[in-house]
């Protein structure tokens, strides 16, 4: 076990690491590099607020997400997609409303996701794949 990865809260010690990936509505290849790295902020700023960390996000084929989250035990993993991707659409149609025009009804994501458990074993495998998302397109 890493050391370096354990968290303290007042009520326990924790390593609770997920990797979480979901597309575009009908992958439809809409993430540019400036909706890229805006939606990078973004989610930094949203895990700030809703309590969680993304320790890692990237875009894969401008048409889906990878994220590696790291949250206290109390948070679920639903909670940290639900928020990820309800704010970031909305703040994105906003930002950038040419993009509804590529899509139907007004959706960005996907109603579905990915989503696996991080150990602190696989986490480095884990984080080098998120890496390389973003070098295949």
């Amino acid at each position: 076990m890493n050391k370096n990865n354990l968290k303290h809260a007042r009520t326990c010690v924790y390593n609770v690491n997920y990797h979480i990936v979901w597309s575009t509505k009908y992958r439809r290849k809409v993430l540019t590099k400036d909706i890229a790295e805006y939606l990078k902020e973004l989610f930094q700023e949203i895990a700030a607020d809703k309590g969680f960390e993304v320790v890692m996000a990237e875009i894969g084929e401008m048409d889906h997400i990878h994220i590696f989250a790291s949250a206290h035990p109390k948070i679920s993993p639903s909670y940290i997609v639900k928020m990820l991707k309800g704010i970031s659409g909305r703040l994105l149609f906003i930002k950038y409303p040419e993009i509804k025009e590529k899509l139907w009804k007004g959706r960005l994501w996907n109603s579905s996701f990915y989503l696996e458990t991080v150990g602190s074993i696989s986490e480095e495998a884990i984080k080098k794949y998120i890496e390389n998302q973003n070098t295949k397109g």
